[in-house]
């Protein structure tokens, strides 16, 4: 069965394969950046393919605002389908081809992007461990409560006062027969709704502090 031909194109004479040293030399040179030794337009050439990969996990609405080229999307939501190890290694090879047509100030806002997203992980995580030291504190002592209705008074009282009594209700009993077991113990509904409402309150009130910074920063 005869070979695929490589996609490329003459120069001088010499056939460049598209994604060599040679092409990237030569693409180099077009952009003016005749300087870069070939290791250096490897390593750039390396960066912008694991660029398109952490691309892979760009939520959906971070990658719309960048307007990418179609073709490039299309690559990535193809990648994304993608199972099989080495179908998935040469789509990404396309990716990391098509990353290269970019300019810089594409890659800058791609890197912005992953960047903002993985700022906002972070802002999620500090906000679940709040949620759960708050929940934790709640059912062990009535002066956080006070405490809590104080710094969110928009609460409902009677529905958090009530989810409090329950989760300390089930706690002296929930979960006995896992730690019979050796397992960690199932904790009840209430435990689990107080932890909601909390982190609800906590994500409202982190929302409007962020509004409220943007509109000082405009």
């Amino acid at each position: 069965m005869p070979r695929k031909p490589k996609k490329g194109y003459f120069v001088r004479g010499q056939f460049v394969a598209e994604g060599s040293e040679m092409d990237l030399q030569l693409k180099a040179e077009l952009k003016g950046t005749t300087g870069s030794t070939k290791t250096d337009l490897k390593r750039e050439s390396d960066a912008l393919q694991t660029l398109g990969s952490e691309m892979l996990t760009l939520r959906a609405d971070l990658l719309e605002r960048l307007q990418l080229p179609d073709k490039l999307v299309e690559a990535l939501a193809e990648a994304n389908r993608i199972s099989n190890f080495e179908g998935k290694r040469r789509q990404m090879q396309y990716v990391g081809k098509l990353m290269r047509q970019l300019d810089e100030s594409a890659v800058s806002a791609i890197q912005a992007a992953l960047a903002e997203q993985h700022t906002g992980s972070a802002a999620e995580k500090v906000l679940l461990h709040q949620a759960e030291h708050w929940r934790d504190q709640l059912i062990a002592s009535d002066d956080a409560l006070a405490d809590w209705l104080a710094q969110f008074p928009r609460t409902d009282s009677q529905q958090i006062r009530a989810l409090v009594r329950q989760a300390r209700k089930d706690a002296p009993t929930e979960g006995r027969a896992e730690q019979s077991q050796g397992l960690a113990p199932r904790k009840g509904r209430a435990y689990r709704d107080l932890f909601q409402l909390v982190r609800t309150h906590l994500g409202e009130a982190a929302e409007y502090a962020a509004e409220e910074q943007r509109s000082r920063d405009a």
